[in-house]
C-alpha cells in the first residue's frame, strides 16, 4: 500500500520534534557548565578555606567575607547564557556563604538577655587611637562619654598617651600602660603586667579590674600587622595570646583590642575557641576598619564568663579604625 502524496509516515513529525528537543537541552546543559564550574569552585573556596596553604590561606581567608559578590555575577553570568540550571547551581554558594559567614551577622539583639541593673553590668570600650592623629584626648573622651567603665587604647605613643590621660583623669582615676597599649577604669585594678606575645617588646597588657560585682581579668592587645608574606609576628602573638588566656584562672575574662585578624583567620581560630564575641546588636558585619569606608573587621571584644548585652561600632577622634563598645553582665 502507498501513503498519500505528500504524507508523511506516521510519528515522522515526532522523530524531527524529538532531535530538536534533545538539541535544545544539550544546548541548555552545556550553557550551564561553566556557571555550574564557577559555583562549585566558589563554594570549595569558601567550605574548604582552611585547606589552603600558605599566603594564598592567610589572604583567601582575609577577604572570605567578600566572596559572597561572588553569587551575583554568578547570576548574572547565568542570565546571559540563559540557564536556568546555572542559576540554581550559583545559588549553592550563597547558602555556602551564609553558613560560613552569616551567623556573625545575626543582630545580637534578636537573643541577648537583658543588660543587668547597676553593679551587675559593665560596659568597655575599645579604641586604635592612631598615633600621629592628634585626637587621642578626643577619643578617650568620647568613649568616656559612652558610660564605659572601662577603656582600652592601643597604638598610644608618648603624646597620645598624655592626652588620653589627661582626658580620662577625672572619670577613670586607675589606669596602667606597657608599651603602646593602656588600660583606664573606674574600678581598682590589680595585678597589672606588661605582655610582650613573643614579640619581644609590650604591645599587650593583662590586669585584674576589681568591678563592684567581682574581678575581671581585662586583656588589651594591640597584635602586630598583618600582611600578604608579613604576618607571622601577628601569628606568633595570637597564639601566645591563646595560651595565657587558656591557662587563665580567672573567672571572668575579657580581650579587647586590634587584633589585626578578622574571624575567618586560620590564626585567630584557637582564640576564638575558648572564649566568646559578640555580634553587632543591629546586625551586619562588625566592620571596623579603615574608617572611611569599613572593610575589615581587624578590632574585637571578647569574653569569658560573661554575657554580652550590646555590642556597637562609633566613630572617636580622627582615627582610622572604628571604636569598639559593648556592655555585658557579670
Amino acid at each position: 500500500m502507498t501513503t498519500a502524496t505528500g504524507s508523511q509516515p506516521p510519528g515522522g513529525d515526532a522523530t524531527v520534534d524529538d532531535h530538536g528537543a534533545d538539541h535544545q537541552a544539550g544546548r541548555r546543559r552545556r550553557s550551564a557548565l561553566p556557571v555550574a564550574a564557577g559555583a562549585l569552585l566558589l563554594t570549595g573556596v569558601l567550605l574548604g578555606h582552611r585547606r589552603l596553604p600558605g599566603e594564598l590561606g592567610f589572604l583567601v581567608e582575609t577577604t572570605l567575607v567578600f566572596a559572597g559578590l561572588g553569587v551575583p555575577l554568578l547570576l548574572l553570568w547565568a542570565l546571559r547564557r540563559r540557564s536556568h540550571g546555572g542559576a540554581a547551581a550559583a545559588l549553592v554558594p550563597l547558602v555556602a556563604w551564609a553558613l560560613v559567614v552569616g551567623p556573625t551577622w545575626v543582630p545580637l539583639d534578636w537573643s541577648a538577655p537583658d543588660a543587668a541593673a547597676g553593679t551587675g553590668s559593665l560596659t568597655v570600650a575599645s579604641q586604635n587611637v592612631a598615633a600621629g592623629t592628634g585626637t587621642a584626648g578626643e577619643s578617650a573622651a568620647t568613649l568616656a562619654a559612652t558610660g564605659a567603665q572601662v577603656i582600652g587604647l592601643q597604638e598610644l605613643d608618648g603624646t597620645s598617651r598624655e592626652e588620653a590621660g589627661a582626658a580620662l583623669a577625672a572619670s577613670h582615676p586607675h589606669r596602667f600602660t606597657a608599651g603602646t597599649v593602656g588600660l583606664f577604669s573606674q574600678y581598682p585594678i590589680e595585678k597589672a603586667t606588661a605582655l610582650d606575645l613573643g614579640l619581644g617588646w609590650s604591645r599587650a597588657l593583662r590586669a585584674v579590674v576589681d568591678t563592684p560585682s567581682g574581678p575581671v581579668a581585662v586583656y588589651v592587645v594591640h597584635a602586630d600587622s598583618a600582611r600578604l608574606g608579613a604576618h607571622d609576628n601577628r601569628d606568633r602573638m595570637l597564639s601566645a595570646l591563646t595560651s595565657e588566656v587558656q591557662t587563665d584562672d580567672a573567672s571572668r575574662v575579657l580581650v579587647i583590642g586590634d587584633l589585626n585578624t578578622v574571624p575567618t583567620d586560620r590564626a585567630f581560630t584557637d582564640l576564638a575557641s575558648l572564649l566568646h564575641e559578640p555580634n553587632l546588636s543591629s546586625g551586619g558585619p562588625a566592620v571596623t576598619w579603615p574608617t572611611t569606608l569599613p572593610l575589615l573587621a581587624l578590632d574585637h571584644v571578647l569574653g569569658r564568663g560573661v554575657t554580652f548585652t550590646e555590642r556597637r561600632s562609633i566613630i572617636a577622634g580622627r582615627s582610622d579604625h572604628l571604636a569598639t563598645v559593648a556592655r555585658l553582665n557579670l
